[in-house]
């Protein structure tokens, strides 16, 4: 998953401060309004929305990979070995702001079943795409989901109820997902305890299960997993990210429903790359998932 703007650092300094305290009274309460404002978004008190982007479609017949699907593409493949991505036949897709407006019905017609789209972030964030991509996806037939991106610097408590905030309850909707890794390129450089860790998931997870009728999956990364030894959470599914090799060999015995198998995909529909994915059972068993994790 793709991390956004650090909710802790608010507005991005302009340069401009001493210019406006050159202007007269007026500029400068103008000026000590925004900083009072930008002071308030760094505490979280205000809400950070960035613009979605417009990334160029690439064309997956230019990128065609080995032991992916057909109809995709990777813009940085491996030599997949064993089980390979091609051998699941449920796909799906998580994506953010970054690749803009989604075509569904094309992205569905080239094999995607599924989507997460991330909605919030921390206390204060929320990623535009969520509300001008899900309801597309569900007018295409795409079971669709929010996540939300953990930060450490917030408390569970708090995020939960953002991500509840911003994310509709509706029916047939994919249950929620928690997207848990390590803060990488914020400024917030808190590391909790392994068991701090868990708690913080349990916390958010049993909040916002209660909401939405259904317990969250957890994304996870490799080393994120093996630090805060996630194997100990008992009774939610895992979403792993593993784009060198199948899953058993980064999460040794760990059971898992999802795998992030790239981050470099290209999928009809979809602008730029975005992240591809894989359900662990065969279409019936991805019938049967769906007809008992979906919302209520």
């Amino acid at each position: 998953m793709k991390q956004g703007p650090d909710p802790a650092k608010g507005w991005p300094d302009n340069g401009e401060g001493q210019k406006i305290l050159s202007l007269g009274s007026k500029s400068i309460r103008t000026f000590a309004a925004l900083a009072m404002a930008a002071a308030l978004t760094a505490c979280g008190s205000g809400t950070q929305v960035n613009g979605l982007m417009s990334p160029s479609h690439l064309d997956a017949a230019d990128y065609r990979a080995t032991g992916i699907p057909f109809a995709f593409g990777d813009t940085k493949p491996i030599e997949w070995e064993g089980l390979t991505p091609e051998l699941y036949p449920v796909h799906g897709i998580d994506a953010a702001r970054y690749q803009g407006r989604i075509n569904w019905n094309r992205a569905r017609a080239s094999g995607v079943n599924f989507a997460w789209l991330k909605v919030t972030e921390g206390r204060n964030l929320l990623d535009p795409g969520f509300a001008i991509n899900a309801p597309a996806a569900r007018a295409a037939g795409v079971p669709v989901g929010g996540y939300h991106f953990y930060y450490f610097c917030r408390t569970a408590e708090e995020q939960a109820d953002w991500f509840i905030k911003n994310v509709p309850r509706v029916a047939g909707d994919l249950p929620p997902m928690l997207d848990m890794e390590w803060n990488h390129g914020s400024s917030c450089k808190v590391r909790p305890s392994a068991a701090e860790v868990r708690s913080y998931i349990l916390t958010f997870a049993q909040k916002v299960s209660r909401h939405y009728g259904t317990r969250p999956v957890i994304y996870t990364t490799p080393d994120f997993y093996e630090h805060n030894d996630l194997g100990a959470l008992t009774g939610y599914e895992f979403f792993l990210r593993s784009v060198a090799s199948h899953p058993s060999e980064r999460y040794p015995d760990e059971r898992w429903t999802f795998w992030q198998y790239s981050g470099t995909g290209v999928v009809p529909g979809i602008g730029g790359i975005v992240d591809m994915n894989a359900f662990a059972g065969d279409a019936a068993t991805w019938v049967a998932w769906l007809s008992t994790r979906r919302q209520r």
